[in-house]
C-alpha cells in the first residue's frame, strides 16, 4: 500500500524558494520541528544556532498566517505535519589556484516547504485540559506570591513603629538618668558648701577664743 506523498499531504503550506543554503543543512533543522506544535517549533527555531533556522522560521510564520487568514484555523491548535527541503540550482563559481589551475566552488540552494495541520479533537481536548490545569496552577502561585508580598509589606510597616517606640523609651530613660545625675551633683555641691561653712564657723570661734585668752593674759600682767 502506497502512502500519501509528502508534497500531497493535506494542510496549509508555505514555501520559500532559492534559499541560500544546502538542502542537507536545512533538513537537519527541519527534523527538529517535524511533528511539533507550532509554539514549540517557534521556540526551537528561535534558540537554534544554525543560520538556516531564520528562513525556516519565516516559512513557518507564513504557513501559520495562511492557516489563520485563509482557512480560519486557530494557531494554537496547529502542528507541523510535514516539512522538507528540496535541492535547488547550484551556483558555480571558480577560485584560482597554483600553476594556472582553478577550483570549482558550489554555492548550493534549496526550496523549503512547511505544512501545518490541525490536531485531532482528542488531542485538542487534552491540550485544553493541560492548559487549564496550568492556568489554575499559575493563578494559585500568583495568589501565594501576592499574599507573601502583602505580609512582608505589613511586617515592614510595623517594624518602624516598633523601632520608634523603643527609641522613645530609650530617650525617656536617658532623660531620667541625666536628671538624676544633675540632682545628685546638686546635692553633693550643697553638702560640700555646708561642710565648708561649718568648718569656717569653727575656725572663727577658735580664733575668737584665742584672742580672748590673749587679752585676759595681757590684763593680768598689767
Amino acid at each position: 500500500m502506497v502512502g500519501v506523498k509528502t508534497n500531497e499531504r493535506p494542510g496549509t503550506r508555505a514555501r520559500a524558494s532559492y534559499v541560500r543554503s544546502s538542502a542537507y543543512k536545512a533538513r537537519e533543522v527541519l527534523d527538529l520541528i517535524r511533528g511539533k506544535g507550532c509554539a514549540d517549533a517557534r521556540d526551537i527555531l528561535a534558540f537554534s544556532e544554525r543560520d538556516v533556522a531564520r528562513p525556516i522560521g519565516k516559512v513557518l510564520d507564513s504557513a501559520l498566517a495562511n492557516a489563520e487568514h485563509n482557512d480560519g484555523l486557530d494557531a494554537d491548535e496547529l502542528y507541523v505535519s510535514a516539512c522538507y527541503a528540496d535541492e535547488g540550482p547550484t551556483l558555480k563559481r571558480w577560485r584560482p589556484r597554483a600553476r594556472g589551475r582553478a577550483t570549482r566552488i558550489r554555492k548550493r540552494t534549496c526550496h523549503i516547504t512547511v505544512i501545518v495541520s490541525r490536531h485531532d479533537p482528542a488531542t485538542i481536548e487534552k491540550m485544553r485540559a493541560r492548559q487549564s490545569q496550568r492556568g489554575v496552577a499559575a493563578a494559585e502561585a500568583r495568589r501565594r506570591r501576592v499574599a507573601q508580598s502583602r505580609a512582608a509589606a505589613r511586617t515592614e510597616e510595623a517594624a518602624p513603629d516598633e523601632q520608634a517606640g523603643e527609641a522613645d523609651v530609650e530617650a525617656d530613660a536617658d532623660v531620667d538618668a541625666r536628671a538624676a545625675a544633675v540632682v545628685d551633683a546638686t546635692e553633693a555641691a550643697m553638702a560640700g558648701e555646708a561642710e565648708e561653712s561649718g568648718s569656717a564657723e569653727e575656725s572663727g570661734k577658735a580664733e575668737e577664743s584665742d584672742d580672748a585668752e590673749e587679752s585676759g593674759k595681757a590684763d593680768g600682767s598689767g
